[in-house]
């Protein structure tokens, strides 16, 4: 029965929902990095390539340069994997603002709100991939729905393996108003307002912050820099720094100060979803 609730009216050379490898009961954990091997090699070499330059540069020891790129990159493929999960959910939340304005676009041309699902399907299948999430999960909804699970539901299911604001905020406004509201598409069309003016805020202050962000960079990585064209320009002037205790000393606690201050610019420039 789901099969024909996605066969296409214009294109038909496209394979039904039930007979792509997506389709049918695929459920999505968002909480699993959509990193592949290829990216984690990736991660792990720039985190040993960051972590040997950045010891060598305080110590010029290359065995303790080796061993500090080795645990970086091992830690880089991990901070890599959490970046991609929070890249999936930004590319997520915005198909699910898509989503919304398909929906309310067809209930207000008096569709129910299954019809909506469906009609919505087709327009953001003109826009994503046929593997997007968004497209999944509207299948998924679909073919539940299809298994007398009600919407409200799915709805609610989707927002918790999400964990998005904006989708668990939907999901029991619906939840309310399901069979009890005639004004169902006037409710959708005020929720996908309110996430357009959070978005739209995000992305101001996401401008505002570039310049400060970029500033931050600068700063924090010019002492390497200026560090490295003395020792290696300064005629022996930075030669204390690498062969007395005293001067190691001094190097690792610059080195607390720079690994500090960069995981405070990084969590200080982060805006949470």
């Amino acid at each position: 029965m789901a099969k024909n609730l996605f066969a296409p009216t214009k294109q038909a050379e496209t394979p039904p929902p039930q007979q792509s490898k997506h389709r049918g009961a695929t459920v999505l954990d968002y909480s699993v990095s959509p990193a592949k091997l290829g990216d984690h090699i990736i991660a792990f070499l720039v985190g040993f390539l960051a972590g040997f330059a950045v010891l060598y540069i305080f110590y010029q020891i290359w065995v303790l340069g080796l061993i500090g790129g080795l645990v970086v990159g091992v830690v880089n493929i991990f901070v890599s994997a959490q970046k991609a999960i929070q890249k999936r959910m930004i590319k997520l939340r915005m198909e699910f603002f898509d989503m919304l304005e398909a929906m309310s676009v067809a209930m207000r041309a008096g569709n129910p709100m299954l019809k909506a699902l469906m009609s919505a399907r087709e327009d953001l299948a003109m826009i994503y991939p046929e593997d997007s999430d968004i497209i999944i999960e509207l299948d998924l909804i679909v073919s539940r729905f299809n298994n007398a699970v009600p919407l409200s539901e799915a709805f609610s299911d989707f927002a918790q393996r999400s964990g998005l604001e904006d989708v668990e905020s939907f999901a029991s406004i619906y939840a309310t108003i399901e069979g009890k509201s005639s004004r169902a598409d006037e409710i959708i069309r005020e929720t996908q307002q309110i996430i357009a003016d959070k978005m739209a805020i995000e992305m101001e202050i996401e401008t505002m912050m570039t310049s400060a962000k970029s500033e931050a960079n600068i700063m924090q990585f010019m002492p390497l820099v200026i560090l490295l064209v003395i020792s290696y320009a300064g005629a022996g002037f930075m030669d204390a720094l690498y062969t007395t205790p005293a001067g190691r000393l001094v190097a690792t606690f610059g080195l607390v100060v720079f690994c500090v201050s960069y995981v405070m610019s990084q969590k200080f420039s982060s805006i949470k979803l």
